[in-house]
């Protein structure tokens, strides 16, 4: 059974008069897999990922999305968030004055005791945290500072990937994770991304990215291309290196022709 089936996805703008951004997108998406939405700016892409993870900001006027067999329509962001989806930000937001340390196991126990499970305890926590550390090469010190504060760009991105880790949704949304990096910290940061990925095989992501780039590194097994609020084009990783080399209008105008 799919993960994730999306059909004729509408939604707009929240409020009156706002605008349609998504015109029926369709997408499935099998438990292990990782899909690649490729996109210029102003394409949808962002705001696919924000719908899926229940932004208020965009309401969806038609259509239906089913995750794991339950209307995800019918749950909010923080259900939505412990059956297991997670969002990663475009642009992190900064939690001054809340540690990452209790911003996780806040956030880990919410998800356990949803699922019926018992609540980590201090060193349960502690040993959990140190497994992922030492997954992701990263140092203690980012257990003690306020979320993302004072944080770079690359070190933002680099902690959402750690509190995935941490976490451990089914399914990770990661919003142009590659949006601000230099070639260094892009490194990084997907070779966090795999090494989730190879630590749980079963582990299913959807990626939003512009360019080609990052998929050098986080190998796709499906690409797929939005356009006007649409996915109009799909294939393998190959698509990405095609768009690479000759860019978006070969399949824009054929769209605009229909």
């Amino acid at each position: 059974m799919a993960l994730l089936e999306i059909r004729n996805l509408h939604a707009k703008v929240a409020g009156p008069g706002g605008r349609e951004i998504l015109k029926g997108v369709d997408l499935t998406i099998e438990p292990g897999q990782i899909h690649a939405i490729m996109g210029k700016n102003g394409s949808g892409k962002s705001t696919l990922c924000q719908v899926l993870a229940g932004r208020e900001t965009y309401e969806v006027t038609e259509g239906e999305i089913i995750y794991d067999g339950k209307d995800l329509l019918e749950l909010d962001a923080e259900e939505r968030a412990r059956e297991g989806l997670f969002l990663g930000f475009q642009y992190p937001v900064e939690i001054p004055g809340v540690s990452t340390s209790y911003f996780l196991k806040a956030a880990v126990n919410a998800i356990r005791k949803h699922r019926n499970e018992k609540e980590l305890d201090a060193v349960e926590f502690l040993t959990l945290v140190k497994s992922k550390m030492k997954l992701l090469e990263m140092d203690s010190s980012f257990m003690n500072r306020a979320v993302n504060e004072g944080f770079s760009g690359g070190e933002k991105k680099r902690n959402e990937i750690f509190q995935m880790a941490v976490i451990n949704p089914r399914l990770a949304l990661l919003d142009e994770t590659d949006s601000g990096l230099d070639i260094d910290a892009l490194r990084v940061v997907a070779n966090g991304v795999n090494a989730v990925k190879k630590a749980d095989p079963d582990k299913t992501i959807l990626l939003v990215t512009h360019y080609q780039r990052l998929l050098n590194y986080i190998v796709p097994d499906f690409v797929h291309v939005m356009i006007d609020g649409r996915i109009v084009k799909s294939g393998g990783k190959e698509l990405a290196l095609e768009l690479e080399e000759r860019g978006y209008e070969w399949i824009e105008e054929p769209v605009a022709a229909k």
